[in-house]
C-alpha cells in the first residue's frame, strides 16, 4: 500500500465512522490539535480548534441528520481531496449539495487541518440558521 493509498484509506475510515456516528472512530484519524474550517455565516461556521471542538461540531451536525456519500478521493504527499454528496434528513428545510474537503496530513500520518468547501453555501447558511440557535447572552459572550 502506498502512502497515498494509506491517506485515502484513512479518509474512507473517517466517512465510515461519520456514517455510524462513531466519534471515537473519527477521532482516530485526527490529531488532538486539529483545525477544521467550516465556511459560512452561521452559528456552526468558523475554525474548530482541537479534537473536542471538532467532535462537538459533528455532534451538532448529527442533530440535523447530516449524511455524506464520498464520490471522489485523491491524494498526494500531504493532502487528500474528497468530493462528497452531503444532505440532511432532519430539521426545517434541507441541504442537498456537493462538498469538497481538503485534508492535510502531518508527518505522523494523521489529519491536522481540514478546509471544508460548500457547493451551495447559501443553502447551508439558511439551513443552520433555521435549525440551530445561538446560546443566549451572556452565555454566548462568556
Amino acid at each position: 500500500m502506498t502512502d497515498k493509498d494509506t491517506k485515502t484509506a484513512a479518509i474512507a475510515r473517517f466517512f465510515q465512522a461519520y456514517a455510524a456516528q462513531d466519534l471515537e472512530g473519527m477521532r482516530e484519524v485526527l490529531t488532538d490539535d486539529i483545525e477544521w474550517t467550516v465556511p459560512g455565516h452561521h452559528p456552526l461556521s468558523g475554525t474548530k480548534r482541537g479534537v473536542e471542538e471538532v467532535a462537538a461540531f459533528f455532534t451538532q451536525l448529527g442533530k440535523g441528520g447530516f449524511q455524506a456519500e464520498p464520490l471522489f478521493l485523491e491524494a498526494n504527499d500531504e493532502y487528500v481531496v474528497d468530493i462528497h454528496r452531503g444532505w440532511t434528513t432532519e430539521g426545517i428545510g434541507k441541504v442537498e449539495t456537493l462538498w469538497a474537503l481538503v485534508w492535510h496530513f502531518n508527518a505522523e500520518g494523521k489529519v491536522d487541518r481540514v478546509f471544508n468547501l460548500s457547493g451551495d453555501q447559501h443553502q447551508m447558511d439558511a439551513y443552520v440558521w433555521d435549525n440551530f440557535t445561538l446560546a443566549p447572552i451572556p452565555t454566548r459572550l462568556a
